[in-house]
């Protein structure tokens, strides 16, 4: 099986972190989010252990709030030690009414407005990471009205294409976000923030992107990043303290998708830093990362029942189910790979299929070309592994679709951690 949390009991059924997918379907009904907490869990340690092995107390992961974000997981992450991210109100909002501390969140974002700037600093925000000078000029005015100095990380781009989904390519020099340093911006935009009395900048931000697997994108960017540390040391006389290198390991989405060694990865990268830093006679700075998907993505199993099967002779079948794009857009957004199994049964004949949702919409298609059993019919089960990550916090009401329940599973037990929107939940907001 793809992930080690997905088996077969005796009669083929699907099995997901220890428990009957067709019968937890018949239980909380389609579509369904089913989320492992003993693997996002053991992914909090796997991060964490790594970082303490290979950076002892000098280095922390920031779990990537918009991976999935609801209270449960937020509980999670207060108990695993885990700092956070968050690039919204509403992300921060969730995170302190699950009980996690502001003072462990890190507040992302290329567009905040004045009121998520005020909302952040009245919750006690832990870091700010400053997207850009405007940004910059908001903050150290609001700040300066509350007679706070507030911590800042400043976002720059340290222009590298790390070749992976160009929806999610943050690094290169004219993406949206941060501020580029090949420009020559980044340098005034590091010297504003230290002539602004009302932040204290406590060192570097930068993202490359998402899903990478290439060995060497992370120490390419450690030398980037150290070499403008350099010259912010000669030009400015400053020493950035805290460099946060974002996230983006990634994780196997179907068989082809290599299995990549994550705390093989960082410990090579901190011995890299250790090496580089010393070649250019810099400290070693505090490390952040923010993996998001490398901690949901495996965790995630989404559930559908068949609504109807066609077939067209000479052309294609298609396999429509309960959901679609509402509750899974990566593949419409960019053609995201999954791997699809029938949820009750192995079979030895079989035929391709595309796997379609429920919208009206020709494109909303959850996965082309998928090998499920040849007389699969209207009322059986199929399901979406690795939907962990970017699919419940993607989710939608296109077409005035109920979002699915997150059902949360755990040592044999199952409860609902988001529950399932109805019919009265979709007119909440009309008036």
């Amino acid at each position: 099986m793809l992930s080690s949390n997905i088996t077969r009991d005796e009669n083929g059924a699907l099995r997901f972190a220890g428990q009957s997918v067709p019968a937890l379907a018949q239980r909380y009904g389609t579509p369904l989010y089913l989320m492992d907490e003993a693997r996002i869990r053991a992914n909090c340690r796997m991060y964490k252990n790594a970082f303490e092995s290979a950076f002892g107390g000098a280095a922390l992961p920031l779990y990537a709030s918009k991976a999935c974000s609801f209270r449960q997981m937020y509980r999670i992450m207060a108990e695993e030690g885990m700092g956070v991210d968050a690039v919204s109100r509403g992300e921060i909002h969730t995170a302190i009414t699950a009980g996690f501390p502001a003072e462990r969140i890190w507040f992302h974002g290329c567009g905040k407005t004045d009121a998520d700037i005020r909302y952040a600093l009245e919750q006690g925000v832990g870091c700010f990471i400053v997207d850009g000078m405007e940004e910059l000029e908001a903050l150290n005015a609001e700040a300066g009205r509350r007679g706070v100095r507030q911590k800042i990380l400043l976002r720059v781009t340290p222009g590298i294409d790390p070749h992976t989904y160009e929806a999610v390519n943050t690094g290169r020099v004219d993406v949206k976000f941060g501020v580029p340093i090949g420009t020559g911006q980044a340098l005034d935009f590091v010297r504003a923030a230290l002539n602004s009395p009302n932040v204290a900048v406590d060192g570097l931000h930068c993202h490359v992107g998402s899903m990478v697997f290439d060995e060497n994108v992370f120490e390419d960017t450690v030398d980037l990043m150290l070499a403008f540390m350099l010259t912010l040391r000669d030009t400015l006389g400053y020493t950035a303290g805290t460099l946060d290198l974002g996230g983006g390991y990634g994780v196997r989405y179907v068989d082809e998708d290599k299995q990549v060694d994550i705390p093989g990865r960082i410990t090579a990268l901190a011995a890299h830093l250790r090496s580089r830093a010393a070649e250019l006679g810099l400290p070693v700075p505090y490390i952040l990362m923010e993996p998001g998907r490398s901690i949901v993505a495996d965790a995630g199993l989404t559930v559908y029942t068949v609504s109807a099967v066609k077939r067209i002779p000479g052309f294609k079948n298609h396999v429509i189910v309960d959901g679609g794009m509402t509750d899974n857009p990566r593949y419409c957004l960019y053609k995201a790979r999954y791997t699809v199994l029938h949820a009750g049964r192995e079979t030895g004949e079989t035929a391709v299929f595309d796997l379609a949702g429920c919208c009206c919409e020709s494109g909303d298609i959850l996965q082309p070309a998928v090998t499920l059993p040849a007389d699969i019919r209207r009322g059986e089960q199929v399901a979406v592994c690795t939907t962990g990550a970017y699919n419940y916090s993607m989710a939608s009401n296109y077409n005035r679709q109920g979002r699915p329940p997150v059902v949360m599973l755990r040592d044999g037990e199952s409860c609902i951690a988001v529950r399932r929107e109805g019919l009265e939940d979709l007119c909440a907001l009309d008036v």
